[in-house]
């Protein structure tokens, strides 16, 4: 699937300076955004019908299996875009398909089986900045900003069979 990103301007900016923070930065904003508004995104995301909730569910589960250290650097090489299996087989998912992992992520970390942010996290001044003004849009706005973040994250496929 070829990703294009929303021509809405405002969209583009916020999601280029969220990756422009640091990557743990990035990862606590994803948390905290998920605490404050996350819980109705995938349910009411316009699409979601289209997700593979099995396939993101598989996903999951391999990270679900890993030490919380591992867990914590796959969700950093997700965004790094490191060539691993994970963020190959990742990168081969469908935008929704893509959200709804990463809701999946939310949901684990609310439970602890997936490590979660520190109780005394803070974030920076410019995480909390950007985090002030998602908070701010329209809630179909949020949902394209969350697609557009996910969705170029991973590593490309590898071609024939293996991923």
């Amino acid at each position: 699937m070829t990703y294009t990103q929303t021509s809405d301007p405002t969209i583009r900016e916020h999601v280029q300076s969220w990756q422009r923070l640091h990557v743990d930065q990035q990862l606590a904003l994803f948390w905290f955004i998920y605490t404050e508004i996350g819980k109705s995104i995938t349910p009411a995301a316009p699409g979601a019908s289209t997700a593979s909730p099995a396939i993101a569910e598989g996903l999951f589960n391999q990270v679900k299996e890993l030490t919380h250290e591992q867990q914590l650097q796959v969700q950093r090489d997700l965004i790094n875009k490191a060539d691993t299996l994970i963020s190959r087989e990742y990168g081969s998912l469908g935008d929704t398909t893509k959200l709804l992992f990463w809701y999946q992520l939310g949901q684990g970390m609310e439970s602890t089986t997936i490590v979660p942010v520190p109780a005394d996290y803070r974030l920076s001044s410019e995480a909390e900045a950007l985090f002030n003004k998602i908070k701010a849009l329209p809630f179909e706005q949020q949902i394209t900003l969350f697609r557009d973040y996910v969705a170029p994250m991973g590593a490309e496929a590898k071609a024939g069979a293996e991923i």
